[in-house]
């Protein structure tokens, strides 16, 4: 068993220990939970608020008539220890840059959005700066006509990391309030100008949630 696998099984175990206290509230304004939501969708929130909405991933995402998450994570070290604990919790992965048009990760993942597949992305990730949105998303979007759906997730009590985006994780029995807010649509047809304001809105609309 490699090094990875190793710390990715010890980090799933101690998150799904830790899950099963804490108490999660749902704000779903976006319909994501609900059945005459039938696109696939991209999802997306700030780096720091992984373990949240992984959390409400694991309890709420509806696996009954949603085709499943793919997380796109970084070709580093780091990346494959999350992309091996995210499969424990029953989520795909592909390995890349969201910020890199025409690479092979973009590919991979217009062609899981076309076989309806969700797909998360964290777009200030992996290595920020903090609450700072790279062009991807808003591509990625306009390529597959795929909607997107932001997410954004607060802590009752929590630690917060001293790395670049301040990763925060949650204490054993407190809440986490997430909220799934409106989809975005972006038209296939855009400026640079205004593909430049679609980024904007979006990363303003995230980083207005954001503490």
């Amino acid at each position: 068993m490699s090094r990875e696998r190793i710390l990715a099984f010890i980090g799933s175990s101690l998150l799904k220990a830790l899950f099963l206290t804490i108490r999660l509230r749902l704000d779903d304004r976006g319909g994501l939970t609900k059945r005459d939501f039938t696109e696939p969708c991209l999802i997306c929130f700030w780096h720091n608020r992984i373990l949240g909405i992984t959390c409400t991933f694991h309890r709420r995402y509806p696996k009954k008539w949603r085709r499943g998450v793919t997380v796109l994570t970084s070709p580093s070290r780091d990346g494959e220890i999350l992309a091996q604990l995210v499969a424990d919790f029953g989520m795909r992965s592909v390995r890349g840059s969201s910020s890199r048009r025409g690479s092979r990760a973009l590919l991979e993942l217009v062609r899981i959005l076309r076989e309806k597949g969700d797909i998360a992305i964290t777009p200030d990730g992996p290595r920020g700066p903090r609450y700072a949105l790279g062009p991807g998303i808003i591509l990625l979007a306009q390529t597959t006509g795929a909607p997107i759906i932001p997410m954004h997730a607060s802590f009752s009590r929590s630690l917060r990391m001293k790395t670049w985006d301040g990763f925060i994780i949650p204490l054993p029995f407190s809440t986490i309030s997430v909220t799934v807010a409106e989809r975005i649509d972006i038209p296939k047809d855009l400026s640079e100008e205004e593909f430049e304001q679609a980024r904007k809105n979006l990363e303003d609309t995230l980083k207005n949630a954001a503490d």
